[in-house]
């Protein structure tokens, strides 16, 4: 039986991996700046002031200066951090919900009823996230709800073959199978074993769901599937300023940088997370 996570260990072992440390910062910085922003950005990131528009970084009262209609660019940054981290959160919750819920039945139900879902995975693993959401947005808008529905079930699907094959493994166990010969019913099987030993891997998979919910969320909304304005996003922000590239790069490089940023943080703490909860890791560490 594997061992359960120490989390003490698990933590010492990721910031002592450079890139799980890397990732960690990264990461960091996004929730801070999402945090800050839920109770201060310098300006009201929805302000018009065409007056003020184009103003360089440190002019006007304003660091990073502002776009065409005179909006603060730092304001829209930190608003936007709150916007993306929303999105990718509630993605990977419905990413979990949909794999987890998809690899169960395949393992735990009769073997005919597992080998539908098992089809039916593979079938919804072919189609891209991106026609997923433009589905939803013809039927129902474009809205936040509308990008995490699909990029959660996008990566909803992705995630339940690992857990599907992670969870077969660990039912296949001595352990497992001694509990069910002492009378344990399925969904205390399920919940005093199965969830245990299989989270690490799930940990490290919802890190990198983040990643990609983070970039399917710049790109849907950069091509006007997200939420409409004036809600502020990164990839909003790419898709207005992209015609003014050549005379002011910097407010394309600004959201660039945090999108940029934000999706090499998760993949840096998955792949450090992957490191800090292998088993033979914390093996040479506790010795």
């Amino acid at each position: 039986m594997k061992g359960p996570v120490q989390v003490p260990l698990v933590v010492r072992a990721l910031l002592g991996n450079r890139s799980g440390l890397v990732g960690a910062v990264l990461v960091g910085l996004l929730v801070l700046s999402a945090l800050v922003s839920l109770v201060w950005t310098p300006y009201d990131p929805t302000l018009v002031r065409p007056q003020d528009g184009w103003l360089l970084p440190f002019s006007g009262g304003h660091v990073l200066g502002t776009d065409k209609l005179g909006r603060d660019e730092l304001s829209q940054l930190l608003t936007g951090a709150r916007s993306t981290l929303r999105t990718a959160l509630l993605a990977a919750a419905v990413a979990a919900f949909v794999g987890l819920g998809l690899a169960f039945a395949a393992v735990l139900v009769p073997r005919w009823i597992g080998a539908v879902v098992v089809q039916l995975t593979d079938v919804l693993i072919a189609f891209p996230v991106l026609l997923i959401a433009m589905i939803l947005t013809a039927v129902y808008g474009g809205s936040t709800w509308t990008v995490v529905v699909a990029i959660g079930v996008g990566a909803g699907v992705n995630l339940a073959r690992v857990a599907r094959a992670e969870a077969g493994r660990v039912l296949g166990t001595d352990y497992v199978l001694a509990a069910h010969a002492a009378g344990s019913g399925t969904w205390r099987t399920v919940r005093k074993h199965l969830l245990p030993n299989i989270a690490p891997t799930l940990i490290v998979q919802l890190s990198l769901v983040l990643s990609v919910a983070v970039l399917a969320e710049a790109a849907l909304s950069f091509l006007g599937f997200g939420a409409p304005a004036p809600a502020v996003s990164w990839g909003r922000m790419l898709h207005e300023q992209q015609s003014y590239i050549a005379a002011r790069p910097l407010l394309v490089i600004w959201p660039g940088l945090a999108v940029a940023a934000s999706v090499l943080g998760f993949n840096l703490l998955g792949d450090g997370l992957r490191e800090a909860t292998d088993a033979r890791l914390r093996v040479r560490e506790a010795a």
